[in-house]
This record gives C-alpha cells, sequence and structure tokens, in this order.
C-alpha cells in the first residue's frame, strides 16, 4: 500500500468514526482489495480516506485485536499474510461449531427456510457458471445462515466471525480453483438435502466434509506436506453428532 494506488474511496465527513474506519478496513482486507502481508502505510491511507491519523490509529488496533493486521518491530503496520496454521485451525473451528449448529437447527427448519436455501443453491449456480465471485458471496453467505438459524445467539455470532475470517482463504480458493466452484454447489445441495430429510447427523457429516473438502484443497496449494490433523479431528467429532442424536454412544 506504500506505492502502489489502492481503490479505497473517501469516506463521508459524518461517517469517518473510528468503527466505520474499521469496518471500511476490514472488509478491504477480507475480500482482497487489500492484499495479505501487505504494509499499511498510515499517513497515504488517511490520505486515500480523507481522515485523521486518531480514528485511522484507533481502527488499525481494533483491526490487530482481531488478528488481521500486525504491529512491526519498526513501529509499521502489515495485513496478516496466509497461514497454514491459521488456517487449519481456523477451518477446525468452523467444522465443529457449525456441525453443532446445524444438527441443533436441522429439526427446526421451517418450509420456507428450506424453500429459500434452494432458491439461494441456484443462485450459486449460476454464479459459479459464470465465475463471479461477487455474486456468489451473498447468497454463499445467507445459504450458511440458514442451516444454523435455530441455534443460540452466541453460537451464531461466533460462526459468523469465524466465516468472516474465512473471507480471505475463499476469495483465494475460487479465484485459483475454478472448477471447486461447480463441485461446491453440489456438496451445498448434498447438505441441504440432508437438512430437508431432517436428518441432522447427516447435514453435519456432510457440513464438515463440505468444509474438509475447501481446507484441503487450500492447503495443497500453500503447504501440500502438511499433515491436516486438526481437520481430521474435526470432521470425526462432526461424525459423533449423529450418533448423539441418534440416542448411540458417542
Amino acid at each position: 500500500m506504500d506505492d502502489e494506488p489502492t481503490s479505497l474511496e473517501q469516506l463521508d465527513e459524518r461517517r469517518r468514526t473510528p468503527q466505520v474506519v474499521h469496518e471500511r478496513l476490514r472488509q478491504a482486507i477480507l475480500n482482497g482489495e487489500v492484499e495479505a502481508g501487505a504494509p499499511i502505510s498510515q499517513l497515504k491511507l488517511s490520505r486515500e480516506l480523507g481522515i485523521s491519523r486518531g480514528p485511522l490509529r484507533e481502527a488499525l488496533r481494533m483491526l490487530e485485536r482481531e488478528g488481521l493486521v500486525e504491529s512491526e518491530p519498526n513501529h509499521r503496520t502489515r495485513v496478516v499474510g496466509f497461514s497454514v496454521v491459521d488456517l487449519e485451525q481456523l477451518y477446525a473451528m468452523r467444522i465443529a461449531l457449525e456441525s453443532l449448529a446445524i444438527t441443533l437447527s436441522t429439526p427446526l427448519s421451517s418450509d420456507t427456510e428450506l424453500a429459500r436455501a434452494s432458491e439461494l443453491v441456484l443462485a450459486m449456480e449460476a454464479a459459479a457458471r459464470r465465475e463471479a465471485y461477487d455474486h456468489w458471496l451473498t447468497p454463499h453467505r445467507e445459504f450458511h445462515s440458514i442451516l444454523v438459524a435455530h441455534s443460540d445467539r452466541r453460537l451464531r455470532s461466533t460462526i459468523a466471525q469465524l466465516s468472516d475470517h474465512a473471507e480471505r482463504y475463499r476469495h483465494f480458493y475460487t479465484v485459483r480453483t475454478p472448477k471447486g466452484w461447480l463441485n461446491g454447489v453440489a456438496e451445498h445441495r448434498l447438505i441441504l438435502d440432508a437438512v430437508h430429510q431432517r436428518d441432522a447427523g447427516l447435514a453435519a457429516e456432510r457440513l464438515a466434509r463440505h468444509y474438509s473438502s475447501v481446507v484441503l484443497g487450500l492447503m495443497a496449494v500453500l503447504e501440500p506436506e502438511r499433515d491436516p490433523s486438526a481437520i481430521r479431528l474435526a470432521v470425526r467429532m462432526a461424525g459423533c453428532f449423529r450418533a448423539a442424536v441418534q440416542g448411540g454412544p458417542g
């Protein structure tokens, strides 16, 4: 960000609070507008956004607490780079928590919600065939929110935060593996079929396999020799939900 221009627009004067600046920078990092590992020049960024250094520093501190930027020894700030360790832990947590959430939600999902989820799968498929990531993102996010809609608010909030942090990795994956999009559509359809059947354990298993296919595809690009032990364990844990809801040992 020191040498190359960015597409960050100046903020309206009424929207120059640290919270607004934080959200604008957060989205720019998560959607790849600001690249992983990129240095951040506070002077240049304050000029681009049309803000003073105070709100910018506070926004950067908020991003650092989230783990999206890091301070360097020379007092400069950099967007946190891609990390296979972070990727694996992030998706292991997503598998564990969303498998629980979909298990809780599946028996309570309404016909209206499932009809909407079916529409969203069609929207994702249309975006996948055009390789239009921007049009994939919104229905994909809504689809996954429907799957966990009847779980606890705290659980849903944590899931949403993890999903946001996975966005950088998802964007990286879809750009480099375009054929994976249609595979993803098929996997979403299988998850939804299990929810339609009110088979909560099967829905959890299929969700876990879907996430594992994404993370293993990414790891094959970033660090193919790594043993994805945390992912394997999280998938096995997801399989226990089926036994639990059926009354068997788990």
